[in-house]
């Protein structure tokens, strides 16, 4: 591949797309948080499993053995906090609070980038994460149609925001720095851990509440297929690109939701969703990192 930084791009476009029907996924299956994430977690497990036999079958053992080293440890600890603390988030405090600390990824993957990889970042891209995050504020306060009153749940829930945009950021730079490395095993382990702290939380007689069938396709499918394609995309573009088209998703969600439900977006949620597309399709176009 000629252009591996358009070719990184294009696959995290494509993730992005596949996981955008997620939240409307989510809304019909009418289930807790705890309970959405054991079988999201336990189900997005066994796809990795079944890509990773899939793309890797000559090397299991040498797998598992990076699965233990520091590098792996790191990816699947990052899963498992990533997918548990942003349920725990978005169960105690105000949602639109929790999704603004998520928009804060490409800040974070930004610096991690600088310092892990020594890959800075130009004007032109904390220019684009500026306005990626002027817009998700707009989109989030368009959708909010609730008074957040201050305690000390928006403060928890903030830091479990903040930790879900750390812990994803810092996998995309891990993939990135040891691009050679299988990453989908740790990915793997780290969300059926998740899985299965979820499903201690919520009980085992508790799991089959709710509309099974929604879930069952965005735990096997909507999930796992787009993560796999956005860590993979790490591996040819900066983790700050793929943090920022990511957050597309975000405007997405809504539109798939206004088809599912007929639940019209807010024109300031319109409005922000613009702002975050011509931002991050006019950086991506100018953009001439590798």
């Amino acid at each position: 591949m000629k252009n591996h930084n358009l070719y990184g791009i294009i696959i995290a476009l494509i993730g992005v797309f596949l996981i955008s029907p997620d939240t409307l996924l989510m809304i019909w299956g009418e289930m807790s948080a705890f309970q959405m994430v054991a079988w999201r977690g336990l189900l997005s497990g066994v796809t990795y499993l079944i890509i990773w036999f899939i793309t890797r079958p000559k090397f299991i053992t040498s797998d598992i053995s990076v699965l233990f080293s520091k590098w792996g440890l790191i990816i699947s600890g990052c899963y498992f906090i990533n997918t548990t603390f942003f349920c725990i988030g978005i169960a105690i405090a105000p949602a639109p609070v929790v999704l603004f600390c998520i928009a804060t990824a490409p800040v974070f993957a930004a610096i991690l980038g600088q310092f892990i990889l020594k890959e800075p970042s130009n004007k032109l891209t904390w220019i684009a994460i500026s306005m990626v995050l002027i817009g998700i504020s707009i989109s989030i306060a368009g959708a909010n149609t609730q008074k957040i009153s201050f305690d000390i749940n928006i403060i928890y829930g903030a830091i479990c925001g903040l930790a879900s945009a750390i812990t994803i950021a810092l996998s995309y730079v891990m993939v990135r720095q040891k691009k050679g490395l299988p990453f989908v095993l740790p990915m793997c382990s780290g969300v059926i851990f998740s899985g299965l702290f979820a499903l201690v939380l919520t009980g085992f007689p508790n799991m089959m509440e709710g509309n099974i069938l929604p879930i069952i396709i965005t735990g096997l499918i909507i999930v796992p297929v787009p993560m796999y394609l956005l860590s993979y995309a790490s591996r040819f573009t900066q983790a700050t690109n793929v943090s920022l088209i990511l957050l597309l998703e975000s405007i997405l969600g809504p539109l798939w939701i206004w088809l599912g439900t007929g639940d019209q977006p807010a024109d300031l949620t319109i409005f922000g969703g613009f702002i975050v597309i011509i931002s991050t399709g006019s950086y991506l176009l100018l953009s001439k990192q590798n």
